[in-house]
């Protein structure tokens, strides 16, 4: 079987925020093409790496390649150039209040192309009924929402028909019905677009309906990558951990540990 092209490849990149190491010699390979999911508990630097791979941050060390190009090293006009190769669902949505939804939508496409008025238009158009939002364009985020804030942001990822989507929780704050929802419209659009796809989360019915490959992050390091069915039987106690949602295991021990150590130190 031939063996797929990376898109994007995260060679041993470290940063960190005032002495604390947030990631440690991370290394990561995205495949064109594909969705993946990189999954890990609530700030352990998920969101991080997704900044790294748009360049929003410099690692300390490594290099992160888009299609064999170092991000890190770009001036900002080429930088600029290859954000446009991206669309990123935040996860807040991001939406100026101010605007419509509409002039959200089409917000990079006005400020980056030069598409005529009606063009803009009608890509904002196309955008919203994607999402399944058609018609909404002259509404204000204030009127909409959580889901709808949630599809508006998606289809402003994808109104620039970027070849890589990213998603920072994308399902964070929605009931399970909608959460659904967006699961399924993730899908759809991988398959609409053809796009190469990287969602980070800690929502596992999330990551294994989305998913071609799932990448586990613990520590700073990807621990375990592999396809839903391979992380879900993963023999390796602190994916099983995650996964399963337990209480108990290396993670909680470790986190016990730790607490002890500083309490001791505390007291000496």
């Amino acid at each position: 079987m031939e063996t797929p092209a990376d898109m994007i490849e995260v060679k041993k990149v470290a940063k960190s925020f005032r002495g604390r190491l947030v990631l440690n010699q991370l290394d990561l390979k995205v495949h064109k093409g594909e969705t993946l999911v990189v999954i890990g508990r609530s700030g352990c630097g998920k969101s991080v790496l997704l900044k790294h791979i748009i360049g929003i941050l410099k690692p300390d060390q490594g290099e992160i390649l888009v299609e064999g190009v170092n991000v890190a090293a770009l001036s900002s006009k080429q930088l600029n150039q290859l954000r446009l190769r991206f669309g990123m669902l935040f996860q807040g949505s991001a939406l100026f209040d101010s605007m419509t939804v509409g002039e959200n939508v089409g917000f990079n496409l006005i400020e980056h192309t030069t598409l005529s008025e009606r063009a803009i238009h009608e890509r904002i158009e196309e955008s919203l009924e994607l999402v399944g939002l058609k018609g909404i364009q002259e509404l204000k985020p204030s009127e909409l929402s959580g889901g709808m804030k949630k599809r508006v942001g998606l289809a402003r990822a994808i109104c620039m028909r970027p070849e890589i989507l990213l998603y920072d929780e994308p399902t964070t704050g929605l009931d399970p019905i909608m959460a659904d929802a967006i699961n399924e419209l993730i899908v759809e659009l991988h398959d609409k677009l053809k796009v190469t796809s990287i969602a980070v989360t800690h929502d596992m019915i999330s990551a294994y309906k989305v998913a071609s490959r799932i990448a586990m992050m613990y520590q700073g390091k990807i621990i375990q990558a592999g396809t839903p069915d391979q992380i879900r039987n993963a023999s390796n106690p602190i994916v099983q951990q995650f996964i399963t949602g337990s209480a108990s295991g290396p993670m909680t021990d470790i986190q016990v540990k730790s607490l002890e150590e500083t309490e001791g130190g505390s007291k000496s």
